[in-house]
């Protein structure tokens, strides 16, 4: 079955993204984050207000909701957010382990205001030497050292 969402969460989220573009404070993209039908956390999106291209309004509701709970894993949580989730986010939400994303807005939405993610899908599925943004491996076998030294580690904490 198919989860639900709380539609009053999804319309605050809503109502956080159209303030955060009233106030001036940042751009049309709000977040928050349920646990057992109460909020634990909410961020808007303030890429330009604090100089960070990830201050996304769901990584900063993520961030603060993991502060909140004191954890890395929001396993058991809902994420509302006004607009579809863009890479970066969507990504996100799976490292948080996330039970469920509701969004508002789609990204054709996005798309139409001026915030277009589509050529990231695109850069996605091409070979890395082929991306705009080039990506080279060097040292591989260096920097395997790293990993074994995670795998030898007592302490580690697996996520």
């Amino acid at each position: 079955m198919e989860p639900q969402p709380n539609l009053d969460f999804l319309r605050r989220a809503i109502a956080l993204a159209t303030q955060n573009v009233t106030s001036g404070r940042g751009g049309p993209f709000a977040a928050l984050i349920a646990r057992d039908g109460q909020i634990v956390a909410e961020g808007v999106n303030t890429v330009t207000a604090t100089n960070d291209p990830t201050a996304h309004g769901e990584v900063t509701a993520i961030r603060a909701a993991c502060k909140a709970m004191g954890t890395f894993s929001l396993a058991g949580c809902e994420l509302y957010t006004s607009c579809e989730p863009c890479p970066m986010c969507l990504a996100a939400s799976h490292w948080a382990r996330l039970d469920a994303v509701f969004y508002g807005s789609s990204a054709e939405d996005a798309a139409k205001a001026g915030f277009d993610d589509a050529f990231l899908y695109e850069e996605f599925r091409k070979d890395p030497a082929s991306r705009s943004l080039p990506a080279v491996q060097a040292l591989r076998d260096e920097a395997w050292s790293s990993f074994a030294a995670w795998i030898a580690s007592p302490n580690k904490i697996a996520y």
